[in-house]
């Protein structure tokens, strides 16, 4: 399992890894559990750890490198308990970790969220996100190189037709219209 198949789901709290995508959902696995459900998507949204990304003072930073700053703090900053701490703690403990992050546009349920997911993460042993990115970057690249080979050619634009006066009423036949009968008074 990689950090790219590790998705969270609205309305369902934890994470799940995606096995498969059908029309109507998705097939995911529940990290916690290990049980396996369909998710319909008339109900359920689902977003991919990877694309969710985190307000901060100047450019947006993806999930995994906050899960990162986490990982190299927690032997100098030990982790804060999402159920128990204040609002407040939490918010420090994220600002020392992370001091760029905006306080004012990251809630703190989400900051609570982010504490839950990575203590999801780590029990997991799914805290490798250099390997993640590496593969991420080769698997990117090669369905670009095999979309230059396969690339369709254009189609060729339909010459128009040029018709004279006395063509044109043979070409096309005139429109009927139906006679419309007169209401009788």
């Amino acid at each position: 399992m990689q950090y790219r198949e590790i998705v969270a789901i609205t309305g369902l709290g934890g994470l799940y890894q995606l096995l498969t995508t059908k029309s109507d959902g998705a097939i995911v696995k529940s990290l916690a559990d290990n049980s396996t459900k369909f998710i319909s998507a008339r109900l359920h949204n689902v977003t991919p750890l990877d694309s969710i990304e985190i307000y901060t003072i100047e450019e947006n930073i993806r999930l995994s490198e906050l899960f990162t700053q986490m990982k190299e703090h927690e032997a100098s900053k030990p982790l804060v308990d999402h159920k128990k701490a204040s609002n407040e703690e939490i918010k420090n403990y994220i600002s020392s970790v992370y001091p760029n992050i905006d306080l004012e546009r990251v809630y703190i349920s989400d900051m609570k969220k982010m504490l839950k997911w990575y203590e999801i993460l780590k029990s997991s042993n799914l805290l490798n996100f250099e390997v993640a990115t590496e593969e991420t970057v080769h698997a990117i690249e090669a369905p670009q190189e095999a979309a230059v080979v396969a690339e369709k050619p254009a189609k060729k634009a339909r010459a128009k037709k040029v018709v004279t006066e006395g063509e044109e009423a043979a070409e096309k036949p005139a429109k009927k219209t139906a006679a419309k009968k007169k209401k009788e008074d």
